[in-house]
């Protein structure tokens, strides 16, 4: 019988929900039935996340990924990038020492994603500000990961059962945003996000919806004329491409028929446009997943959700949901069809 993929699940921020959420969904059989799960962090937050959550399973260290496939059933698979002290992972106060293991947790799965020795990369919340005070110069996982990857054309889409959002632009500050919206910007994303939805939907030519960035779609140019200059431009260049965008739609009517079915996928303009809808929807079960990368990263679609830290209450479904759209992803992509 063939060995199950491997897939690495880095653990967060350790003083976060991270990896109270690995144990519960590491705990769930069918969660990772598809899959070999290898953990990357800290054996301290770990250990401290069996107790709080009563679970029953055991840690065992490896120092290689392939040890994972040995690892009997009822034990996570470890592999130790950080030795964090109790006053390095108080909940709910990240440190520069937790910021900085962020960092290198997900460094080191991406690159084993990079190297073929994990099929994919699930990763749990991080802290942005402990990782960029701890000297790491990032917006958030989906930046460092294209520059781990060597790409500059990525698209971050947050999906669940009835919604699949992509964003021309990720964390920006509001005021910066329409100087942000260019032609060739948005025309990349829909691009890419075509790609993307075709390859986790099957369908060959998905139906994707645009939305405007101004209200009504500008009023003909009264509320600002990003879509005459860049947005409409980018549609129509997609369409001469073969690509099956409509739009711009506006997004305060558009995601009522989005949800119901209309589109394969949405591209929004900026974060809170397209992520408070989906979020509405699957805030439990959404997963964020990074399209344009040569390997497959998923993630939970929340933060670091410090008021629930060392409670046990986090819910593990997101990181439940990330784990089985990776292994799926992987799948299609052993098939050749990625």
């Amino acid at each position: 019988m063939p060995e199950k993929p491997l897939l690495a699940v880095t653990m967060g921020d350790p003083c976060a929900v991270g990896p109270e959420i690995i144990v519960k969904a590491l705990g769930n059989p069918q969660a990772v039935a598809g899959c070999t799960p290898l953990v990357v962090g800290d054996r301290t937050a770990l250990e401290r996340a069996v107790q709080v959550c009563g679970s029953r399973l055991e840690i065992a260290e490896i120092t290689e990924p392939e040890e994972a496939h040995q690892v009997p059933d009822g034990t996570m698979a470890l592999l130790p990038l950080s030795r964090l002290s109790e006053g390095d992972v108080q909940y709910g106060r990240p440190t520069l020492a937790a910021g900085d293991a962020v960092y290198r947790y997900i460094c080191t799965a991406a690159r084993l994603c990079l190297a073929g020795r994990v099929a994919a990369m699930a990763t749990a919340p991080i802290n942005k500000e402990a990782m960029n005070r701890a000297g790491h110069d990032y917006h958030g996982h989906t930046e460092l990961l294209a520059e781990l990857c060597g790409v500059d054309d990525y698209v971050m889409m947050l999906a669940g059962d009835l919604l699949r959002v992509s964003l021309v632009t990720i964390h920006e500050a509001l005021r910066d945003v329409p100087g942000l919206i260019s032609r060739e910007r948005v025309l990349t994303t829909i691009r890419v996000t075509e790609d993307g939805v075709r390859r986790l939907t099957g369908k060959d030519r998905p139906r994707l919806a645009v939305l405007a960035l101004n209200p009504h779609c500008g009023e003909g140019g009264m509320f600002g004329n990003e879509e005459q200059v860049a947005i409409v431009p980018a549609i129509e260049a997609a369409r001469h491409e073969g690509i099956d965008a409509q739009g711009p739609l506006s997004a305060d009517t558009l995601f009522y028929f989005a949800q119901q079915g209309a589109y394969d996928g949405v591209v929004a303009m900026y974060h809170d446009q397209g992520l408070i809808p989906l979020k509405m929807l699957h805030f439990d079960d959404g997963v964020n997943v990074t399209l344009g990368l040569p390997i497959i990263r998923t993630s939970v679609d929340h933060g670091t959700a410090y008021d629930l830290a060392g409670t046990g209450r986090a819910s593990e479904k997101s990181l439940v949901a990330a784990i089985r759209m990776a292994v799926g992803m992987a799948a299609v992509a052993k098939d050749g069809s990625i």
